[in-house]
């Protein structure tokens, strides 16, 4: 089972993006504010094997408190923000391409998971989220036994029946 997630305003803000980056419309802002706090879409890898459903997101730069993992009525949603740093001084930066601002991505997580056993990890900028299968919804191996059907037993009062001759 794949779980995929479109957002259909991707491509708008991306647009919207380059059209500010192109007019430069962060000059104007304010001393002070070097980039625009539009929000941005980290990138995601689902994976599932026979015991769990497993979510990594990239998240580089963030604190664990500023990641927010919610689950409700089958919907897993990952909120957070990326803050600016600013410095005392003043720096002359010449590229912004990391991106900052908040973000929100949701889930639809299918009736297989167990709520109360979804684990959250966060290293190295990647935050795993691991949601467990329920008992029943895990594959169960049903071995075959050979030779263990049942027997039949031949019943030792039948004798067999001699034909007659004809005379």
């Amino acid at each position: 089972m794949a779980i995929t997630r479109w957002d259909p305003f991707r491509e708008v803000l991306t647009l919207q993006n380059r059209l500010n980056s192109l007019f430069d419309y962060n000059r104007g802002a304010g001393e002070g504010e070097l980039v625009s706090t539009a929000s941005f879409v980290p990138p995601v890898d689902i994976y599932e094997d026979e015991h769990k459903i497993v979510l990594k997101l990239e998240v580089p730069g963030m604190r664990q408190e500023d990641l927010d993992i919610q689950m409700e009525n089958n919907n897993l949603t990952v909120r957070g923000e990326r803050k600016f740093e600013k410095e005392e001084k003043e720096e002359n930066f010449h590229r912004i391409e990391r991106r900052y601002g908040s973000f929100y991505r949701a889930f639809t997580i299918p009736n297989t998971i167990n709520p109360d056993s979804v684990k959250a990890d966060y290293d190295a900028g990647v935050l795993r989220i691991q949601l467990e299968k329920r008992a029943e919804a895990k594959p169960k191996q049903i071995k075959v036994q050979v030779g263990s059907g049942p027997k039949q037993v031949e019943s030792s009062t039948s004798k067999p029946v001699q034909g007659k001759t004809a005379a």
